[in-house]
């Protein structure tokens, strides 16, 4: 059955009180036949339609960890995920992998990002810029032949670049 939320699940069994047909109701809402039925069935056999557990191997982290990983990445930004791990020991006292740290900072929101190089602007900065631009705007096509705009880009294919990159969540590149 396919993950439905909350409000889509009382909704649904909402349109089935109601009298109307289980085809009725998956046209409704843009849902399987089946999964109407076996909603329906589930709330009859176990009086709720909240989902059953599920089986899996328990993580190797408590929260708590989890919590203190990504406040130490948040302290530390240029912080590594395989100094991270080195750092932090499970209850049996073996260290975690560098990916289930990856993962954890993930779950936060966190991403391994290219750190920003360049100059801040200031509102003075920017101000300037667009007057320069304004400027040179009007200037004629023979000037701008002689100018040579270029853009450099790395690709590196079999091994690791080597860069420093900085954990950080989307929307935090200039803070």
């Amino acid at each position: 059955m396919p993950r439905l939320s909350k409000v889509d699940r009382h909704r649904a069994l909402g349109l089935l009180q109601e009298g109307l047909p289980i085809s009725e109701v998956s046209l409704r809402m843009n849902l399987n036949r089946t999964t109407i039925f076996r909603l329906r069935q589930r709330l009859h056999k176990t009086n709720t339609v909240s989902d059953r557990p599920r089986s899996g191997r328990p993580k190797c982290t408590t929260q708590r960890q989890d919590r203190n990983l990504v406040r130490n990445h948040l302290n530390n930004r240029f912080l590594s995920a395989s100094a991270s791990s080195r750092q932090t020991r499970r209850r049996n006292y073996q260290r975690i992998s560098a990916n289930t740290v990856r993962r954890r900072l993930s779950i936060s929101g966190l991403r391994a990002r290219r750190p920003y190089i360049g100059p801040i602007l200031i509102q003075r900065h920017r101000y300037q810029r667009r007057l320069w631009a304004q400027e040179h705007a009007a200037r004629d096509g023979i000037h701008w032949r002689s100018v040579v705009f270029s853009d450099e880009s790395r690709f590196c294919i079999n091994h690791a670049d080597g860069r420093v990159r900085v954990w950080r969540r989307s929307g935090e590149r200039l803070r």
